[in-house]
């Protein structure tokens, strides 16, 4: 049911099975620190985010303070106009007129780019064959074919033009795959994984022989979130996983090696994402269980080139139940987007390291429930996109921070994944919901948004703390009802059986750093589904 997070909790340490000898050599454990007193902070910077912009959209997260929803300052956000007009550029491209500047390329860019695409987008249709939630979504580089990851443990490849199956195989995880990558290799497709169970594999397929090599590249003492493939080096792929660990994993080596173990005063920080510097292939960024997002370099990965927060005070007391969940870099490597549990979206400027200095704040969503995804969309990263507790995806115009766009994308309640086509106008969604939903510009009227107005007063007030702690209990027992009635019919196919719903409901209670690992390691177990996962 998407990626666990494991909020208002420390690590845990888990003991791991070694389960192939394809494990990198001299891996440092995650070590064991001491809770430290906490320090009176009361009276203390009450002011979480830095108040030295002249921006508005400042947010002063007290709790304690009464907050005029109604005027929100999001509600007085100025909507951004159009730049860009589909009839006039097709006269012009039929007039020819200046001709250099009406090429198919720039055409493609800055309709791409354009307010008027992002408005028009609607759902053209579904992807359905997984059985179970769909926590990862990646575009071939060429645009023509998507990979989907699941719970039920498969790998999904669509021709997602005609909405058809190409190919699926299973993975050979133990527990939810949390992502899947096309690599930039020609010939077979190539295909690299990661999961709960902290393993990061390799699967070259084609259509007509299926999976034709699999095999393990590397383990993580902890769930594994993310991977990244780096296109000038096809045969490299970075991992970041709970333990705190950035992997390489070259495919053409038999074993892992360890970039760099993240920490942050002696105590090891559990990393939710990590993503590569577009034009800077040494260079890449990690999220995870903390208020920071740091960059490396692969030359030097002894201590963070960079860092970034929001926050004035990173260390302070009140900060540590904000996680940034995820962080990408913009189409040049200039800026960073990271999103917060149980806060906002923020935009960094890579020149200006200083705590508490961003250039953007993007609101109106809810983050908490799940370990949720953000974007940019567009060819200069015009938007900023992401998912959201209430079901609905968020499009904010990047420079204005205006909403422009909000679609109800998921029945069941959350939104994890969004992934951009690399070249056209299109973005697939998935979450709680057992499918993937492609979505084109093809509307003919422009989004009213209807409701959208009550569902961020209620977004708002959870996220303050108003009214939000009954809201997510209720949420909760909803949500493994509805597991239960699905793993009932599930049941039926001999799909899963009693001890996965079982282990669910302990999933859903515990801090989720615990992997799902096999106890015998039987070849039963390793294809059984495993169970959705609400955190």
């Amino acid at each position: 049911m998407g990626e666990e997070e494991e909020e208002h909790q420390e690590n845990e340490d888990n003991d791991w099975e070694d389960h192939d000898d394809n494990d990198w050599e001299d891996y440092d454990e995650p070590e064991e620190v001491e809770e430290e007193e906490e320090e009176d902070t009361s009276g203390e910077d009450s002011h979480l985010f830095s108040d030295s912009s002249d921006d508005d959209s400042t947010v002063i997260l007290d709790t304690d303070a009464e907050v005029d929803f109604e005027n929100h300052p999001l509600f007085k956000k100025e909507k951004p106009k159009h730049k860009w007009f589909v009839l006039k550029e097709v006269d012009q491209r039929q007039l020819g007129y200046s001709a250099k500047l009406q090429s198919r390329e720039l055409f493609q860019r800055r309709c791409y780019g354009s307010l008027h695409c992002v408005q028009r987008l609607e759902l053209m249709y579904k992807l359905e064959e997984h059985a179970g939630c769909v926590n990862s979504l990646n575009f071939h580089p060429d645009g023509t074919l998507l990979a989907s990851g699941a719970d039920d443990l498969k790998v999904v490849v669509w021709d997602w033009k005609l909405g058809k199956t190409l190919l699926k195989y299973k993975t050979k995880h133990r527990a939810n795959v949390f992502q899947s990558k096309f690599l930039h290799l020609y010939g077979d497709l190539h295909i690299a994984t990661c999961a709960r169970d902290g393993q990061v594999r390799l699967a070259q397929v084609n259509k007509e022989e299926g999976v034709r090599n699999a095999r393990l590249l590397g383990s993580h003492k902890g769930p594994c979130h993310k991977l990244i493939v780096l296109p000038e080096q096809p045969h490299i792929i970075l991992s970041a996983g709970e333990d705190g660990a950035v992997l390489n994993h070259d495919v053409r080596d038999p074993k892992s090696t360890k970039v760099v173990t993240v920490k942050e005063d002696s105590k090891t920080i559990a990393l939710y994402s990590i993503h590569g510097h577009p034009l800077k292939s040494h260079e890449f960024c990690v999220s995870g269980r903390d208020s920071i997002v740091r960059v490396y370099d692969q030359r030097k990965s002894n201590k963070p080139a960079a860092t970034y927060t929001p926050f004035v005070k990173a260390k302070a007391k009140n900060h540590r139940n904000y996680h940034v969940t995820c962080a990408v870099y913009n189409h040049n490597g200039s800026e960073i987007l990271a999103s917060y549990s149980e806060s906002d979206v923020f935009l960094f400027d890579v020149n200006d390291t200083e705590p508490g200095k961003f250039i953007h704040q993007y609101q109106g969503h809810k983050n908490g429930a799940t370990i949720k995804g953000v974007n940019f969309f567009g060819p200069k990263s015009e938007f900023v996109v992401s998912g959201s507790d209430c079901g609905h995806i968020y499009f904010w115009e990047r420079n204005s921070e205006a909403l422009v766009q909000w679609l109800l994308a998921d029945d069941n309640g959350v939104v994890n994944c969004l992934e951009p086509h690399p070249q056209l106008p299109f973005i697939c969604t998935s979450g709680l919901d057992w499918d993937v939903k492609v979505w084109v510009p093809s509307c003919e009227v422009e989004p009213k948004m209807e409701g959208l107005s009550d569902t961020i007063k209620d977004n708002l007030k959870m996220k303050l703390g108003h009214e939000g702690t009954e809201f997510n209990e209720n949420r909760m027992l909803w949500i493994l009802w509805r597991h239960l009635r699905n793993t009932t019919r599930l049941r039926a196919s001999n799909m899963l059986n009693i001890r996965d719903f079982l282990q669910l409901y302990s999933d859903s209670n515990s801090s989720g750093s615990e992997s799902v690992a096999n106890s015998d390691g039987s070849d039963d177990d390793l294809d059984r589904p495993p169970n959705c996962n609400t955190s």
